[in-house]
């Protein structure tokens, strides 16, 4: 995953298994200090910034996705360009992805696990 330290906000796979990678932002100071974002885009296939509609979106740059959420939905406003993973750095991502997902839901489980998972 990103830099030793760094977690991603929302991790997803596309419909054909592509890795994306979405960052919320809720502000323009939000957006501002985050300086961590270009370090994402080498560990994805798509990046998106998710935002509500009162965020001004002329600040996100145009070579990637917009997620416009509110507090009960999110539409893709736009799809990011396609960085083709490398195979092997995909099937980590992908490994990676299904085990955060299998511990979630064994912990909702059974929450005595959590801890030994």
């Amino acid at each position: 995953m990103p830099t030793s330290g760094l977690r991603v906000d929302v991790m997803a796979l596309g419909p054909k298994g592509e890795v994306w990678v979405i960052e919320c932002k809720s502000s323009r100071a939000d957006y501002m200090s985050d300086s961590k974002w270009q370090g994402y885009l080498e560990w994805c296939d798509r990046f998106f910034w998710a935002v509500d509609s009162e965020f001004p979106v002329e600040l996100l740059p145009d070579d990637t996705g917009l997620i416009l959420a509110d507090p009960y939905d999110a539409e893709i406003q736009r799809m990011g360009p396609e960085g083709k993973l490398a195979p092997a750095r995909r099937k980590v991502m992908t490994m990676k992805f299904a085990r955060h997902a299998a511990t979630r839901l064994q912990s909702l489980r059974d929450p005595k696990l959590t801890g030994l998972i």
